[in-house]
């Protein structure tokens, strides 16, 4: 074996790092398809992707996906992260062997700052050009071997997107070696200096960066003098504040027909399957605790959980492909200013959207934003979002207090007061983050500055991996705290059991019958009684399981498709209107239901900010109750 090639036979540790939308999480996939590890950064909620393949000689090597940065001077958290992974001040992080810098052929100019940033490093580099098919379509031509020689460091061609786009880079892994010198690696264990150069975002550095990222470009690429490209075409209507305006209301009106009308057969599947487990259980299973803790704790608690996948995976479908196709960062762009005016940026509007169908992944996709105070007041007001969890709830107490009639002749009463819950939550968001802007109004307002990368069409490879990541992360992240509180609520519900003779239903006599009984008095001047007030615990598992706890308060042994019809006219006999609307109003801001909670807790990575959450949810909910249930009482709805 050759130097060069002993040299590279002891890259067994890559890390691949670039900008967001440059095609480095596209080539990861490619390299590691689904031997990947996804988990988080100790201490932070940024995601460590780590994965392993093999070259053509069997040598198997581990690749870390760096978080997306676009300078090493760190304005967020992935960049942070990011720094200390390639500096080696992150604790337990090994400083990786050589750093694979992935750029964006077709928009290399900004990609090269990190690549000049990254090199004063000393660390063993190479270049990739992804997309280099992209660009050759565009008719940019880049000298590679110039390029090699300004940079000091070898550059290859790939194709994330391609099933052989990473061949070059697998085989320069095998062959060759980096050339330039090489600097020694700073020890992972060496205490870091206050200031370096790389926190040094002074007007000079940067300055130079710029001349220097020039200077190599205009050596070493040549783009055509008169080109109208496809994307600019393009997004001359996409970016329109018009048409581009319209185009978006559209695609986000298919999104959300789609969260809701595809997801209704499998949702109806894993329900039904869910049934019957329980079923068969009831069945085969002697009548006793073991069996009411399995089939109404155990396996209701894993249904109430995996129900919501369907939903899920449809929603994410729509962001990774909007997302992989180039859309999603000028969707952001478009809508900056509109949420600038209560200061968040645009990249603040696909989580809030995706929050309508549930707040758990709107959560989830906040990930994206880089600036942490825009993060966490996206995050605060995700659950203000009118989830689909409570269209159940909503629907019982329309139908049953709302009378059906038409309004000037074109629109239904009953669905305008749905529309008015649904504005009441976006209002609602908007004016909590326009608070925490004035709470936060010395630390300035971020601009929103991101790449717009070239239109191109999803990999069908990188949406399934994508899909199957999130799907495992919703079920372990969400699916064990759901299914704990699930079973925790069966056994207050269940024990203690009624004494012999009892006459009431049997959520009385248990602990949390008890417990609706002392919420009672928490909750009469809003107007809700012991009835509501039981139903309200269940309800903090899944919102949707209020209407089947009324069911149960109220004696009504019916299936859940039943229980609503009949429940709308007794609750009609037994409630006030004022109680009604009390009870609508409290749903638009009332604490979240245990999933949300707990996924706050883990992106936010402690209980802090969960307890904030829950505290101003609840004040909002009681305070807009209270003044709702008093207006009623005062306008004759009692």
């Amino acid at each position: 074996m050759s130097a060069g090639q002993a040299a590279a036979a002891a890259f067994t540790h890559i890390a691949l790092l670039g900008n967001p939308n440059c095609g480095k999480t596209a080539l990861f996939n490619l390299l590691t398809g689904a031997r990947q590890k996804v988990a988080n950064y100790a201490g932070v909620t940024v995601e460590r992707k780590e994965g392993v393949f093999a070259t053509a000689s069997g040598r198997r090597v581990r690749v870390l996906d760096l978080p997306g940065a676009y300078s090493l001077h760190a304005q967020s958290l992935d960049e942070a992260v990011t720094r200390d992974v390639v500096t080696g001040r992150r604790p337990g992080e090994a400083v990786p062997e050589l750093l694979v810098c992935v750029t964006d052929a077709t928009h290399l100019r900004l990609n090269l700052r990190l690549v000049l940033e990254a090199r004063e490093l000393g660390l063993p580099m190479v270049l990739v050009l992804n997309m280099s098919d992209m660009a050759q379509r565009q008719g940019i031509a880049i000298d590679r071997a110039l390029l090699a020689r300004e940079l000091g460091m070898p550059v290859l061609a790939t194709v994330g997107v391609r099933t052989d786009g990473a061949q070059e880079l697998l085989h320069w892994l095998d062959q060759a070696r980096p050339d330039g010198p090489v600097q020694p690696r700073p020890p992972t264990d060496a205490p870091a200096p206050a200031l370096n150069a790389l926190e040094q975002d002074q007007p000079q550095r940067v300055q130079r960066l710029h001349q220097e990222v020039r200077r190599i470009m205009g050596l070493a690429v040549r783009e055509p003098a008169q080109r109208l490209e496809q994307d600019d075409r393009i997004d001359a209507v996409v970016l329109h504040p018009l048409w581009g305006t319209l185009l978006l209301a559209v695609t986000l009106f298919l999104m959300f027909q789609a969260v809701f009308s595809w997801a209704e057969l499998p949702m109806g599947w894993i329900e039904g399957a869910t049934a019957l487990a329980a079923e068969w259980l009831n069945a085969h299973m002697a009548d006793g605790p073991l069996r009411s803790l399995l089939a109404d704790g155990v396996i209701a608690g894993v249904g109430g959980v995996v129900v919501f996948l369907p939903q899920i995976l449809i929603l994410f479908f729509f962001i990774l492909a909007l997302e992989e196709s180039g859309y999603l960062p000028r969707a952001a762009f478009l809508l900056d200013r509109i949420m600038g005016v209560v200061g968040l940026s645009g990249r603040s509007f696909i989580p809030l959207l995706s929050s309508f169908a549930c707040a758990v992944p709107g959560i989830m996709a906040t990930r994206s934003i880089p600036d942490w105070r825009d993060r966490l007041v996206t995050i605060l007001i995700a659950p203000l979002m009118t989830c689909s969890a409570r269209l159940p709830v909503y629907a019982l107490l329309i139908a049953a207090f709302i009378p059906e009639r038409e309004v000037a002749g074109l629109f239904n009463l009953q669905g305008l007061v749905l529309f008015a819950l649904y504005l009441g939550g976006i209002l609602s968001a908007m004016a909590v983050a326009a608070v925490a802007r004035l709470a936060r109004r010395s630390a300035g307002v971020a601009p929103l500055l991101m790449e717009l990368p070239s239109y191109r069409w999803p990999s069908p490879r990188n949406l399934a991996l994508g899909l199957w990541e999130r799907a495992g992360i919703f079920l372990r992240r969400v699916g064990g705290i759901i299914l704990a509180v699930t079973v925790l609520l069966w056994f207050l519900s269940t024990y203690p059991a009624p004494p012999e003779g009892a006459t009431g239903a049997a959520i009385e006599y248990s602990l949390a019958g008890r417990l609706g009984a002392v919420l009672e008095m928490i909750f009469a001047p809003i107007g809700f009684n012991w009835q509501i007030s039981i139903a309200l615990v269940p309800g903090m598992a899944a919102r949707e399981v209020a209407v089947s706890a009324l069911g149960t308060v109220y004696a009504i042994a019916a299936s859940a498709d039943d229980t609503a019809a009949q429940l709308a006219p007794l609750l009609a006999g037994q409630w006030s209107l004022a109680t009604a609307l009390s009870l609508l109003v409290w749903f638009i801001f009332a604490p979240q239901c245990v999933s949300t909670i707990a996924a706050v807790r883990r992106e936010t990575n402690g209980w802090r900010w969960p307890l904030v959450m829950t505290a101003y949810l609840f004040a909002l909910a009681y305070g807009a109750s209270f003044v709702t249930y008093r207006l009623a009482l005062a306008w004759g709805g009692g």
